[in-house]
């Protein structure tokens, strides 16, 4: 119960001190070194980049120090024609570089005229920036104080290589409208190249294009921190809303529930501890078989023989396919209509059900009759009379045409000669 005590009365001593023997604190004091700076004003700008001044190193450097690259092959024609370019704009910072080409290497190192510490590590950059295919115009804007680079490595984020290709082409977007929105935005310069994404600009500018870069690969589409983006520029214009807080303005955006492959459940095999019985070799089947024991002449007459079996079976089932084309097609059989059931549509009416539906339009009949005050029901049996009785009436009509039919040119011909006598006489 002491050790407790013992730790709260040192805390306290340690934050009010120990008087000494002069009467003055000793000890740990809270804000002991915070003493007012003469050179500390309100009007300076700490976070503002001075250019070097070669007087702040007027002796050089102690030790040589250099940097080396690789650069891939189809890289080589064109540091070849920038080379003199290059050296001459790092002579002037006092670093000197070297191209191999046997190698495949580019070497920057210091010299007794180096004056800047850090411009050493700013041309390890420039060559890190020009063998990813940056161009050495754009390149060479690292050796300022206020240029800085990030090279994004994304090729170890995704295994499936398809997913990755179509990922990464949406941080460039149709004709490269989402690079050139997300360089704007972020005031850097953006490449994307093979696996990796350079970028030239400000810290501030580079901390967001990486956060861009990594959340696309990861699937989250640009287009999301773009608006972002868009609406902070806006709210750093009013200088009412500098030191409150932006959540409230910028957009939320929610998952959408993806459907997923349903996993099989595999069922577990009920587990024996004993091994699975061991299968027949070749040679266990072949002596089963008793073909072990023939020679090499019935080995291959066996084998011959099987295979001439097979070729026959494939003879005769390519022959019944050929002769399947010119088998005729089996022949509907006709119904015949002078059977003593009239066809109804396809199917045939039964007695009994023509009876019952000539009982029923008598029915219907007188009642109509009764209704308009007749008792005139002849037509209707005459009408509903059976199958015969109607062909033969039909016959006679016939045969009543065919007469009128034979008598009326006879008339017509003794009409002519009449005619003609009276125009005689």
């Amino acid at each position: 119960m002491e050790a407790p005590k013992r730790k709260k009365e040192r805390a306290a001593q340690g934050e009010e001190g120990k008087e000494g023997r002069d009467g003055k604190l000793e000890g740990k004091k809270k804000g002991k070194h915070d003493k007012p700076k003469p050179w500390d004003t309100p009007d300076v700008d700490h976070w503002k980049l001075e250019a070097f001044d070669p007087q702040w190193n007027e002796g050089g450097m102690l030790e040589e120090s250099s940097f080396s690259t690789l650069f891939p092959q189809y890289r080589e024609k064109y540091l070849q024609e920038v080379w003199p370019v290059v050296t001459s704009s790092l002579k002037e910072h006092g670093i000197k570089c070297e191209l191999n080409l046997v190698e495949g290497s580019m070497t920057v190192g210091t010299t007794r005229k180096t004056r800047d510490p850090y411009i050493i590590v700013k041309a390890r950059d420039l060559l890190k920036l020009l063998s990813r295919s940056v161009p050495a115009p754009q390149a060479l804007k690292i050796l300022d104080d206020e240029m800085q680079c990030d090279i994004i490595k994304i090729g170890s984020m995704l295994r499936n290589k398809e997913r990755f290709v179509k990922r990464r082409q949406r941080l460039l977007g149709p004709n490269g409208a989402t690079a050139k929105a997300i360089e704007l935005l972020t005031g850097c310069y953006m490449l994307v190249q093979g696996n990796t994404v350079s970028a030239m600009g400000s810290f501030k500018g580079l901390k967001a294009l990486r956060r861009i870069v990594e959340d696309c690969i990861k699937n989250i589409h640009p287009i999301y921190h773009i608006k972002a983006l868009m609406i902070k520029r806006e709210l750093a214009k009013d200088p009412e809303l500098a030191e409150q807080n932006w959540d409230r303005f910028l957009p939320k955006f929610k998952k959408r529930n993806v459907k997923q492959k349903k996993v099989k459940e595999q069922k577990k095999k009920t587990y024996t501890p004993f091994p699975p019985p061991q299968q027949p070799s070749k040679v266990d089947l072949q002596l089963e078989s008793g073909e072990y024991f023939l020679s090499a002449e019935m080995k291959a007459a066996k084998k011959w023989e099987a295979k001439k079996e097979k070729q026959e079976e494939v003879l005769a089932e390519n022959k019944r396919k050929r002769e399947a084309a010119f088998v005729p097609p089996k022949e509907t059989k006709r119904i015949d209509k002078s059977s003593d059931a009239p066809e109804q549509g396809s199917k045939a009416v039964s007695k009994s059900d023509m009876s019952a539906m000539t009982e029923s339009l008598k029915k219907k009949v007188k009642d109509i009759a009764a209704s308009k005050g007749s008792t005139d029901t002849k037509g209707v049996d005459a009408y509903l009379a059976a199958p015969g009785s109607r062909k033969d009436s039909s016959n006679q009509k016939d045969k009543k045409d065919k007469k009128k039919n034979v008598e009326t040119p006879v008339s017509e011909e003794k009409k002519k000669k009449k005619r003609k006598v009276t125009l005689e006489d």
